[in-house]
């Protein structure tokens, strides 16, 4: 995640890989009261673990107490800052949510709190670094908005420099691709932004809103730190299918999108230049035959570009996808995620191992990546963390 190594310096090769957990966390004494989605938040803030290079076992190093659920994590590219989402709807008399900046420890990734800054809107569920690594960016879930923070030089957080609401018609809560019987009913009862990240080239930023049914592209203004609209300014998931999280191929010509409420992938083709989205596949996340209610999670492709991995609560799986030529998507298999209600999972920085937070089991789970058919195989590590939301890795070895 950071840069090289100064090659005199012996002692930072014994440094720790770090991995930061997220979750949903009840009030702490003196602290300001918070809005969960399953209370109470049995977290404690952010959970800080070492993790086994070899065996990707994760040993409890301690944790930053913190009651406004900072469900969502990013660690800038020098290894040197932490921030969080904090998910919360009453702070202050607009009842905002706020994020963090944390200082990390360079030899035991301790963190220390900065600075603590509105969000811009309610329930603050993700953030993402702009590649200029200047900007923090945005998605206010309760309060349908998106916002971009400056990142001062000393990586404390500056007011938002822009702020937008996103407006429209609200889908219907059956989902166009919903399984047969299900009751998948989530996010179609107002606006929810529920992810925001830059392409990789930093010029266009794209966010979803589950409620609109709708992936919004914006142009990026690096010097003023705003959002412009883009011509198209954006495209349309199918109605009540819900997008919630997305990837970006390695290559950066293919995004793929995952739909809450509709358990779908959809592929679009990318175009880096103008900023616009092309649809060309949709396939379901869950395997064939099955009915019933799902709410997909994550999505994730991995790093070499040849796997896509989707989350699903309540069938509690990760769907494996391979990868085409042509960017296309076909059906692996799917692997339980050993607990309940799969939030999000992620890679260790090698992509040897998966690390699944399941929500509702009040645990994190481990699994080793088998490259060549991108199959998972449980390690049989549960990790107890309370409702775990979010993990971010970070190797200490690599930070200067």
């Amino acid at each position: 995640m950071a840069g090289g190594l100064q090659a005199a310096d012996p002692a930072a090769t014994e440094r720790p890989l770090m991995a930061y957990v997220g979750t949903f966390s009840s009030p702490l004494k003196d602290m300001l009261p918070t809005q969960v989605d399953l209370p109470p938040g049995n977290g404690r803030g952010i959970h800080t673990f070492r993790v086994d290079r070899e065996t990707g076992a994760l040993t409890a190093a301690g944790d930053y107490p913190l009651g406004t659920s900072p469900s969502c994590l990013v660690v800038n590219e020098a290894g040197t800052r932490l921030y969080s989402a904090n998910e919360t709807d009453r702070v202050g008399a607009d009842k905002q949510g706020t994020v963090s900046a944390f200082a990390i420890d360079p030899a035991d990734g301790q963190l220390k709190l900065l600075n603590t800054v509105p969000a811009g809107g309610a329930g603050p569920t993700y953030v993402s670094i702009h590649p200029s690594g200047k900007f923090l960016l945005v998605a206010n879930y309760f309060g349908g908005s998106v916002s971009v923070m400056p990142i001062l030089e000393d990586g404390r957080l500056g007011e938002a420099s822009d702020t937008k609401v996103d407006e429209g018609p609200i889908g219907p809560t059956k989902a166009t691709h919903a399984p047969e019987g299900s009751f998948a009913i989530s996010g179609h009862d107002r606006t929810h932004a529920h992810m925001i990240e830059a392409d990789p080239s930093g010029r266009f930023v794209l966010h979803v809103d589950l409620g609109l049914d709708k992936i919004y592209v914006w142009k990026f203004d690096a010097k003023t730190g705003t959002l412009h609209a883009n011509d198209p300014a954006g495209v349309d998931l199918p109605p009540g299918d819900g997008p919630r999280h997305f990837h970006f191929h390695p290559e950066g010509r293919w995004f793929y999108s995952i739909q809450e409420e509709g358990s779908t992938i959809a592929l679009f083709d990318y175009d880096p230049e103008a900023g616009r989205l092309t649809p060309r596949q949709t396939i379901s996340t869950l395997p064939p035959g099955f009915t019933g209610s799902n709410f997909c999670s994550e999505i994730l492709v991995s790093a070499d570009g040849r796997f896509v991995y989707a989350g699903n609560r309540l069938h509690d799986s990760i769907g494996i996808f391979a990868i085409g030529d042509d960017g296309q998507l076909s059906y692996v298999g799917e692997e339980w995620t050993r607990g309940d209600y799969p939030r999000s999972f992620n890679f260790d920085p090698t992509g040897n191992f998966l690390y699944c937070c399941n929500q509702r089991a009040d645990h994190v789970t481990v699994f080793k990546v088998d490259k060549k058919t991108g199959k998972l195989d449980f390690t049989d590590q549960y990790v107890p963390v309370g409702n775990p939301s979010m993990i971010s890795f970070l190797d200490l070895a690599k930070v200067e």
